[in-house]
């Protein structure tokens, strides 16, 4: 519980940035909400395939904790960051000119495409600092220290409130105030995060420049955390494509349903944050016995708390669809996606413990292999509902039960891998 409530403030810092930027750009109207939906989209792709920066990097430190190296931890992680700047680098060169042939691929109305161009290209400039958030978070995970993400995340989301209201209504900057007002944001917190880990570099002698050796590793490993994470977004952003097809309003609505999903996913996910964490500790320590116990633990809260948030969600639904839009067919829209989301929370919470496990045993490979055929077990369902040309209620609610079995596929690879126990190796280094 002590790394597991801290680590919740860390995990949802985007999410909220993109809720508070769905419900302050929903006040623009319709079309700005679902260029924001295919903006967002593409950007959490961004930025979740690269979440091995943080992944990888706690499972690393926390191994190397265990075996009482906090030297090499340090040193791994400053690793982790370098190679959060290399890739944050590279993927705003290539995605700043590739924006407006990225949006086209979602096929959306003009007025939306343009809403979704302006958005994007602003936000790609907060790529680098929000992938060194997550490798700095990552270092700090290990560490035990869940704290002082939360610290930083907690005033990075209130400055990116503030901001955004000020640059979007106060200066009349439209969807454009939106996006300038979270890189800001983003900055500051990539800054805060910088200073954090130096002086904790500094105060074990342990040097901040790069080690490319080092650099190359962490690259290596986080592969099959990269090839996992391609195919969810594969996934994700179908879902987006169909909401599409299906029309501006069912594309409006998806928006804030596929953003409350992830901030809900993600609240259960920092009971996988607290698993990677005395996983990959309890292992470098030698101890199997303890992995497992921590195992058993984290899956039975996992479920708990996916019962709490289920019964929130349905309870909070309609009052919660009015904070993002004035359009009635979009709010009843969305209040029928929240009801299929808030059922499945419970698999959902079971599934992010499972993953969270795994990860903390650097159990990669298995982890690839398995989001890769729960994936093909889903694309089916959700092409069967652009292909029998859906629309209105039956249309989300069918897209949104494609999700549910996708959601049922991971959980039962990920459940017969942790029976198995072979996930289970010691050491410092797996």
């Amino acid at each position: 519980m002590r790394l597991a409530l801290p680590a919740l403030g860390a995990l949802v810092a985007e999410p909220l940035f993109l809720l508070a930027d769905s419900a302050i750009v929903g006040r623009l109207g319709t079309p700005e909400l679902a260029g924001l939906g295919i903006a967002a989209t593409v950007l959490s792709t961004l930025v979740n395939v690269s979440i091995f920066l943080a992944y990888g990097t706690t499972a690393a430190v926390a191994r190397m904790l265990g075996a009482n190296d906090l030297s090499g931890a340090l040193r791994s992680g400053i690793d982790g960051c370098w190679l959060a700047v290399l890739i944050g680098a590279g993927t705003l060169g290539v995605g700043w000119p590739l924006t407006p042939w990225v949006v086209e691929r979602f096929n959306p109305a003009p007025d939306v495409a343009e809403h979704a161009e302006t958005y994007l290209q602003i936000s790609l400039l907060g790529i680098p600092f929000m992938l060194l958030v997550l490798a700095a978070t990552g270092v700090l995970r290990g560490l035990q220290d869940t704290r002082t993400p939360l610290h930083v995340a907690a005033c990075g989301a209130a400055g990116n409130v503030v901001l955004n209201i000020v640059l979007v209504h106060g200066f009349g900057l439209g969807i454009a105030g939106s996006a300038i007002g979270t890189v800001i944001a983003q900055a500051a917190m990539a800054l805060v995060f910088i200073i954090v880990v130096s002086r904790a570099a500094r105060r074990h002698g342990v040097s901040l420049g790069p080690r490319w050796n080092g650099v190359r590793r962490s690259f290596g490993a986080g592969i099959p955390l990269i090839i996992r994470t391609v195919a969810m977004r594969v996934a994700l952003i179908l879902t987006t494509v169909v909401a599409t097809d299906l029309g501006t309003s069912e594309l409006a609505a998806h928006q804030v349903a596929f953003t409350t999903w992830t901030l809900l996913a993600l609240i259960l996910d920092a009971i996988a944050i607290a698993a990677q964490a005395l996983v990959g500790r309890a292992l470098g320590a030698d101890d199997v016995d303890e992995a497992r116990s921590i195992t058993r633990r984290m899956v039975q809260w996992g479920v708990l708390c996916g019962f709490a948030l289920a019964v929130v969600v349905l309870a909070v639904g309609s009052l919660y669809a009015q904070l993002f839009t004035q359009d009635a067919e979009v709010r009843s829209l969305l209040v029928a996606a929240l009801i299929v989301a808030a059922a499945l929370q419970p698999l959902a919470g079971w599934v992010f413990v499972l993953d969270g496990v795994l990860i903390g045993a650097g159990d990669g490979r298995y982890l690839a292999w398995a989001s890769v055929l729960s994936v093909a077990v889903f694309l089916p369902a959700a092409l069967a509902v652009m292909l029998l040309d859906l629309s209105g209620t039956t249309g989300i609610v069918a897209l949104w039960m494609a999700v549910g079995l996708w959601t049922l596929a991971r959980l039962i690879t990920l459940d017969l891998r942790e029976r198995r126990g072979t996930w289970a190796i010691t050491g410092a280094v797996r």
